[in-house]
């Protein structure tokens, strides 16, 4: 599966969840290629992908991508990170 996490600069806190992405990813034995973007070019990009994750702020400007765009309220916290991974697995 290819995840996009999407944050407003594309190097803060994407890499952040992107990381912790990958860790739950792990725990729960899926297979997935993680990158990140930054919330302008994200909308160009996110039809080479099977999910974004993003924020609840930057999820709107996403809309009308033929991807699945999931809002992540606490980008640490890896439990709800597996919770919308699992959604998809």
């Amino acid at each position: 599966m290819d995840i996009l996490c999407v944050c407003g600069m594309g190097i803060g806190t994407s890499v952040l969840l992107k990381t912790n992405v990958e860790q739950a990813a792990a725990d729960l034995g899926m297979d997935v290629v993680v990158t990140t973007s930054d919330a302008g070019s994200a909308k160009g990009t996110a039809n080479m992908n099977d999910l974004v994750l993003t924020s609840a702020e930057l999820a709107p400007e996403l809309e009308g991508t033929t991807t699945l765009v999931e809002a992540i309220s606490n980008f640490m916290d890896l439990e709800e990170i597996k919770d919308v991974l699992e959604r998809y697995a």
